[in-house]
């Protein structure tokens, strides 16, 4: 169960909330397929996802076009978003610091799972 909260004056009734939430159920699609993953680093600054950040990964969800996926590359495991262009895969950062990762001969790449959330602390 999920309860309001107001961001003003708090409110009385939510002293009575009688459910626990599981967050398993509210976080985790396919319980098997789900991993949290620690980011190292910056290069998805602008999509809120921080250097020390935790991401939930999914990898029973297909990666598809625009979506910031686990990709490693030579082995190499990275987060950044998923494009296709034309008939080549590019990798983009979400920080213009940053190079998009466009593959070359010879590279092996591999889409680990797709990011379904970002979990930092406040």
């Amino acid at each position: 169960m999920i309860s309001r909260i107001a961001a003003g004056f708090p409110s009385p009734a939510d002293d009575y909330v009688e459910k626990q939430i599981d967050l398993n159920t509210h976080l985790i699609q396919h319980k098997e397929a789900t991993f949290i993953l620690r980011v190292s680093g910056w290069s998805m600054r602008d999509v809120g996802i921080f250097d020390g950040d935790e991401i939930i990964v999914d990898r029973a969800i297909t990666p598809s076009d625009g979506k910031i996926v686990v990709a490693a590359i030579n082995g190499e495991l990275t987060v950044k978003r998923l494009r296709h262009v034309g008939e080549s895969v590019h990798l983009l950062a979400e920080n213009p610091d940053f190079p998009v990762i466009i593959l070359k001969e010879g590279e092996e790449l591999c889409i680990w799972g797709v990011v379904t959330r970002v979990l930092h602390s406040v």
